[in-house]
């Protein structure tokens, strides 16, 4: 009986209800698909910055990411490797060394990260093969070859086929030095990687750094974000079992990449700043719509309290009213939010104007939003439960109310 005169209520006055549910709905449909994209926008920066070098996870010597020393060295990448091999959720791996040393062309001398790479496996992890602009990737025949950014190529003044001479220390100590002819030139869109690395093939790395077999990480791609957890947690337990001396660590991309998680977090916090603004506007609708409701059935009011009807009975039937009409605007928001996403998630939406920003993650051209539940339901839930009190100041008026001067009200 409840539900039923609540609904008719409602549409005592069809234009201000339909006003209402239409800010309820509009408000969801919003948050629906603002969310959607954020978390999209998110994925894309993740799997684009770990897809480009990081990887999703590293298998590391503890301490060598904060003092990434040459002696702190993963000593059995095969075993690790093979480990890695029997975990469900790793797509594929593949084992690096790096070294902080000097490469001069004829004309000039700079500082890079000179990275030795397997060039079967590294083309499984990253995308750096596809990010070759001139020249050739390396091959597993390859020695005295070397890939080198678009920015250093730049600064040094080589192109292909030019000769780079590389100067370092090796981990025994002593002297790593060799002359290398680049075969590719690559560009990643991330300025830091294209001006300061090159890449050369790990076999030939080990050899003239006097690495043996040993490599500084095995960085990982998992199957999903969602196997990430799971899988690390798997990696760890089995790496822990194992004689290494340094002992390993396993960490993930937001240990890797610090500055791009918290990026990420300040954008959503600020996100949610500006969607409980935007739910607070649709509260003050709702107070303001119940506030004139109970203002103009005030003698209403009265009248049936004086025939003896309680005023908690009309109190929850207020706020069915108000729990109606939230209900109304919400699913039709939700409804018309998912299909404004999946529209979106199908054809991704052009974000020319920020290119400059996204090209630091990675991303060029257009981002394309996630539906998800969480994305669907956490804006639409807040929208109920912060319409659901504003609703409740008007509803509870009722119970002050006097017939007598209720009845006189006019």
């Amino acid at each position: 009986m409840n539900v039923k005169m609540a609904w008719r209520n409602i549409w005592r006055n069809p234009r201000r209800t339909l006003l209402t549910i239409s800010a309820i709905a509009f408000a969801c449909l919003l948050l629906v698909f603002m969310l959607s994209f954020q978390f999209g926008s998110y994925d894309a920066m993740i799997n684009a910055s770990v897809k480009i070098h990081m990887g999703h996870l590293q298998v590391q010597a503890k301490g060598y990411k904060e003092n990434q020393q040459m002696r702190r060295v993963v000593s059995h990448p095969a075993t690790v490797e093979n480990i890695l091999a029997k975990i469900h959720g790793v797509e594929a791996f593949t084992p690096r060394a790096n070294a902080f040393s000097m490469v001069s062309s004829n004309e000039r001398t700079n500082g890079v990260i000179v990275i030795g790479i397997d060039p079967e496996k590294e083309a499984r992890v990253s995308t750096l093969k596809k990010l070759i602009r001139k020249g050739r990737y390396l091959t597993e025949t390859d020695t005295d070859r070397i890939l080198v950014g678009r920015l250093l190529a730049s600064s040094l003044r080589v192109d292909l086929e030019d000769e780079l001479t590389v100067l370092g220390q090796g981990l025994d100590g002593s002297v790593a030095a060799a002359v290398f002819k680049v075969t590719g030139i690559f560009s990643s869109g991330i300025d830091d990687l294209d001006r300061s690395t090159v890449h050369i093939p790990l076999k030939y790395f080990q050899e003239i750094y006097s690495m043996g077999r040993a490599v500084h990480e095995v960085t990982v791609v998992c199957r999903s974000l969602g196997d990430l957890p799971v899988t690390k947690q798997a990696v760890v337990s089995k790496i822990n079992k194992l004689d290494e001396k340094p002992s390993l660590t396993a960490l993930d991309w937001e240990e890797l990449m610090p500055g791009l998680s918290q990026g990420i977090f300040m954008d959503l916090v600020t996100g949610l700043i500006t969607y409980f603004i935007l739910i607070m506007v649709v509260a003050f609708s709702i107070l303001n719509t119940f506030l004139m409701s109970i203002l103009e059935r005030t003698r209403e009011f009265g009248m049936l309290m004086a025939i003896g009807t309680t005023p908690g009975r009309l109190t929850r039937m207020v706020l069915m009213e108000s729990t109606l009409m939230t209900l109304i605007g919400i699913a039709l928001g939700i409804a018309m939010g998912c299909l404004v996403t999946l529209y979106f998630q199908s054809h991704g939406i052009n974000i020319a104007g920020a290119s400059e920003i996204l090209r630091q993650y990675g991303i060029s051209g257009s981002l394309y939003p996630k539906l998800s539940l969480l994305s669907a339901s956490i804006g639409p839930g807040m929208v109920l439960v912060i319409t659901f009190f504003a609703a409740l100041y008007p509803a509870l008026r009722i119970k002050r109310l006097r017939p007598v001067e209720a009845m006189a009200h006019t």
